[in-house]
């Protein structure tokens, strides 16, 4: 029996999808007007492997996860730029495939565009100030009246007085209400026709929030299963998403809300301002990026997540491990669902994915496996980290692939020309020049391993 914890009740609940045997998931994507972050990275890696864990357990999955193509940064620095919005989103959206592809995130069924999706905005709008929900500010905006929609607060777990205390909240004297929050932006004159859409309250754009209550309704109903993204967006986005959806279809929006933990860097919170804002890309070249997902997912996806190069170190030893342990053995048949670390894995993911308990199960493996070298215990170790989206490749492969950081290293044939020489200086007894060229590789971070069979390498 899968449980999640949903941020709404604030406790696991047994997961029951509204049709059976079929699974509706949204997820809030990117706004792309720069490269990926960590932060980024975590919400890709984290509902994927919800993804991954909701088929494997034999349930048909809708997965949909929006592209934000219009806001105010992304006009920014287009205009920064001198190029089209287009222009713009299209090149960061293809690096965000780039990273995601990267660090083996599947493509959702669905990735819509906000900016496609205008017409969809429009309706739901107008069905808001039909219910009186949505009214004309005074500087041409139209707005969610939020003290007319019982509940609001409910996600956060904070009332009304509390939010208006000092949440974020954007203050435009032209509100009713501190509170209340743009659905329609008024037309500026100073801003690209390419951003301007014709609607009944005049020429704009839309805000923020209403594009996700759109592209969730249009393509899985306007009530589904589970809606996830990082706890940052838990207010304001997702509690005004509720009382847009709620307010405009007057039904239940979602069952479960999901919200992963924020990325620290050293301790801190990864910011601009404090110069530890990492993207994707710069920690690819410094990283594997398997490394880099297997550092996410040993982590409850709830949990900070705290980034340092120690840790990442430490995350590459241990997938170097279990690698390690595959090195031999062919590629991996279906999985012993029945065998006892099968059962506790999956006794892990349905505890609302419960990867670190499910990560232990793989190295408990791993260490019978180097103890006994049983073939079906290399086939459960690789078919159950292959659900977590890991130790897909083969181990030699892995286990001396260089990075771009590594590009003054020595190559594999610089390599294995050293090891060459280490065995005729071996053959002729010369046992102080092969243990220097033992030492050297070592110094340049590669381990030599020797068996009955001949010396293999690894780097480290």
């Amino acid at each position: 029996m899968l449980t999640i914890y949903n941020s709404l009740a604030r406790e696991k609940q047994e997961f029951v999808p509204i049709d059976p045997g079929h699974v509706r998931m949204y997820v809030c994507g990117m706004t792309v007007y720069d490269y990926c972050h960590l932060g980024h990275a975590r919400v890709m890696v984290v509902f994927d492997l919800v993804a991954r864990w909701l088929r494997a357990s034999g349930y048909r999955l809708t997965y949909v996860r929006n592209i934000t193509d219009i806001d105010d940064k992304i006009i920014r620095r287009a205009a920064e730029n001198g190029e089209s919005i287009r222009s713009l989103t299209d090149r960061f959206i293809a690096a965000m495939n780039e990273d995601a592809a990267a660090l083996g995130v599947a493509r959702p069924d669905h990735e819509p565009r906000a900016t496609d999706y205008v017409p969809q905005m429009l309706d739901i709008i107008g069905a808001l100030e039909q219910n009186s929900l949505a009214y004309a500010a005074g500087n041409s905006d139209i707005c969610y009246a939020v003290r007319k929609f019982p509940g609001y607060g409910r996600l956060s777990g904070k009332s009304l007085e509390d939010l208006r205390a000092g949440e974020r909240v954007d203050v435009v004297a032209a509100k009713h209400d501190p509170l209340d929050f743009v659905l329609w932006k008024h037309a500026r004159d100073d801003e690209p026709a390419e951003v301007k859409w014709d609607s009944p309250w005049g020429p704009g754009r839309p805000g923020w929030h209403i594009e996700c209550s759109a592209m969730s309704s249009d393509l899985l109903g306007p009530h589904f299963d589970i809606h996830g993204g990082g706890q940052d967006l838990q207010f304001p986005h997702h509690e005004n998403e509720i009382a847009q959806s709620e307010g405009a279809h007057g039904q239940t929006f979602v069952n479960y809300w999901m919200h992963n933990g924020f990325v620290r860097v050293d301790d801190e919170k990864m910011s601009k301002s404090l110069g530890n804002f990492f993207t994707i890309r710069e920690v690819l070249k410094k990283y594997d990026a398997e490394v880099v997902r297997f550092f996410i997912l040993r982590a409850h996806y709830r949990s900070p997540l705290n980034y340092s190069d120690a840790h990442l170190d430490d995350a590459r030893q241990a997938l170097t491990r279990l690698y390690t342990a595959l090195k031999g053995f062919p590629a991996a048949a279906a999985i012993d669902w029945e065998e006892d670390h099968a059962r506790r894995f999956r006794a892990a993911m349905d505890d609302d994915f419960g990867t670190p308990e499910a990560v232990a199960v793989l190295f408990d493996l791993a260490n019978e496996l180097n103890r006994t070298r049983d073939a079906g215990l290399a086939v459960q170790l690789k078919g159950l980290a292959g659900i977590l989206g890991l130790l897909a490749r083969d181990p030699v492969a892995f286990l001396q692939a260089a990075l771009a950081d590594d590009a003054e290293g020595l190559t594999a044939a610089e390599i294995e020309a050293r090891i060459v020489a280490r065995v005729a200086a071996k053959k002729t007894k010369d046992f102080a020049a092969a243990d220097r060229i033992r030492d050297e590789l070592k110094t340049a971070g590669i381990v030599l391993e020797d068996s009955a069979q001949g010396t293999t390498w690894r780097r480290l």
